[in-house]
């Protein structure tokens, strides 16, 4: 098989099959999001590498194989990455053909991953979350005189106020904007939890505070960078003109560190997921419940957003406050 048998991307399971139509097989092959694909290439690369290295076979793999592999990885890697692993490796197993001798399914895999959980943990140290104080008190930092703070300030607040994923927020175009008399609806084409594209609204009303409002941050910087259609966010180029393609969600990561570092904060504890994850901990701090929060964050499941809710009411329901 080519490309060190990561057959995920065009499964010859799928290609060669005589029975299905060319359309079919064309549709088959966008079964999963490039970004997906991508992530379980790499993954996969990893653990093809490690096979050749010391003369196993990787497709299909013994169980035997995937354990000592995954043994190997854990001496430096947390127990996520060696989780994320095996799906990627299972994945391709059964894009190969192999959904039934898939050897990721064994108790022997299961019970050696249940074993590096065990002795490392699962805790997920993520970035720290951007709190509505915290836009706040950066929101002086924002030149609104100048077109890049213009930009910057709608990009933050939209992101925070929309609960937006950074691809999400770089995806967003100038026709998937309603603006109302309470304020903006966001078509969002595409996510991470909306794999099938049905589609899905956000809401953002105005806020009674203009200087930190994402509706009237945003109708400022369509108005100066005279955006009629196409991508909302652009970067600029070198004399401050708006360029006619779209920002990169890498820059989203970018313009965040900036400006905590400009509040006084530590830049390296930020990234692009800040907005996302501050929105919903400032929202569990303000008393409002998991089901509206995940409205707003369009969460599918439960376990995430009460990871927020805890470390938002870690200091609210707090017994030394009680004491105090």
């Amino acid at each position: 098989m080519d490309n060190k048998n990561f057959v995920l991307r065009k499964s010859n399971f799928i290609e060669n099959n005589e029975k299905l139509s060319e359309k079919s097989k064309k549709r088959m092959r966008k079964s999963k999001a490039e970004n997906t694909l991508r992530a379980y290439e790499a993954d996969w690369l990893d653990f093809y590498d490690w096979c050749m290295h010391l003369g196993f076979q990787a497709l299909p793999a013994e169980p035997e194989t995937i354990v000592n592999y995954i043994n190997d990885l854990a001496d430096n890697a947390k127990a996520n990455t060696v989780s994320r692993r095996i799906s990627a490796i299972s994945e391709n197993h059964k894009a190969g053909g192999y959904e039934d001798d898939n050897p990721c399914r064994g108790g022997l895999v299961r019970n050696a991953l249940d074993a590096i959980k065990r002795e490392k943990g699962t805790i997920q140290r993520g970035k720290s979350p951007l709190l509505f104080e915290d836009l706040q008190d950066l929101s002086p930092y924002f030149d609104t005189s100048d077109i890049a703070g213009i930009r910057d300030k709608a990009l933050m607040l939209t992101g925070f106020m929309g609960a937006f994923r950074r691809s999400e927020l770089v995806k967003i175009d100038i026709e998937d904007l309603s603006f109302t008399r309470d304020g903006v609806i966001i078509l969002v084409h595409h996510s991470k939890g909306d794999q099938e594209g049905q589609g899905e609204y956000v809401a953002i009303p105005y806020n009674s505070d203009p200087t930190v409002c994402a509706v009237v941050a945003l109708k400022h910087w369509i108005d100066h960078a005279v955006l009629n259609q196409g991508p909302l966010f652009r970067p600029l180029n070198k004399y401050k003109q708006v360029r006619d393609r779209r920002l990169s969600d890498k820059s989203v990561a970018i313009i965040v560190k900036k400006y905590a570092a400009m509040a006084g904060l530590k830049a390296e504890d930020f990234a692009g997921h800040s907005l996302r994850r501050g929105f919903a901990t400032s929202a569990a701090q303000h008393d409002v419940d998991e089901r509206t929060i995940m409205q707003q964050t369009r969460h599918k499941s439960e376990k995430m957003v009460r990871r927020y809710i805890e470390q938002g009411n870690l200091f609210k329901n707090n017994a030394l406050n009680k004491m105090f």
